[in-house]
């Protein structure tokens, strides 16, 4: 099992963040230009509507797609530009206080959620996956993790006595820890689409 190194975490940490978000913001943008193109010709067909099972347009149509009427694609904008800041300031040397990690602990868990509820609901409510909303959920796993990794290798939050095998595991582990992640979720995908891939066979 490959471990991590005691203050590699906040050396990767910058890099991470910023490639993460690059591509977050990469998929926002697609699909906010592929949602203003649905919503101005109903019958416009998004680059990314590959087959039945891998599509965006079906899903950009559906209620799921917005949250309080505004587009995902707007939110995920908003927050990978904050996480590409967040990025190029801790890699320009910026230092921050406890309460600006435990801000972007907070922030990093909320995108897990989400991300997990769009899954949730893509998969299995929707039944297609989208293409740049997969690629999202690629890079919303690693975010979370490593930051978390940092902040319990940095004592950020206060950990019980109890917790302290866990905490180390996560911070010796982070790669092995997404690894499993994706492994979780390429199951699932190929579980669920089953009865559509094997027709590519």
């Amino acid at each position: 099992m490959k471990q991590n190194k005691k203050g590699s975490i906040s050396k990767r940490l910058p890099y991470i963040l910023i490639v993460c978000a690059l591509l977050g913001l990469l998929a926002a943008f697609t699909l906010t230009y592929d949602k203003i193109h649905v919503l101005q010709n109903p019958n416009y067909d998004p680059g990314c509507n590959i087959n039945p099972v891998l599509s965006c347009g079906s899903i950009m149509k559906t209620e799921q797609a917005s949250l309080l009427g505004v587009p995902n694609t707007i939110f995920g904008i908003m927050g990978y530009t904050a996480l590409l800041t967040f990025g190029v300031l801790i890699l320009a040397g910026g230092t921050f206080k406890k309460w600006v990690w435990q801000v972007a602990q907070v922030a990093a868990l909320s995108g897990l959620l989400f991300m997990g509820y769009l899954f949730f609901q893509g998969v299995f409510r929707i039944g297609a996956i989208c293409p740049w909303c997969f690629l999202t959920w690629m890079v919303t796993i690693p975010v979370f993790v490593y930051i978390t990794a940092h902040n319990l290798e940095n004592s950020i939050f206060r950990i019980p006595k109890s917790m302290s095998k866990i905490s180390n595991i996560i911070i010796k582990n982070p790669v092995n820890i997404i690894a499993t992640m994706y492994t979780i979720v390429v199951i699932i995908l190929t579980y669920q689409f089953w009865y559509y891939w094997k027709t590519l066979f």
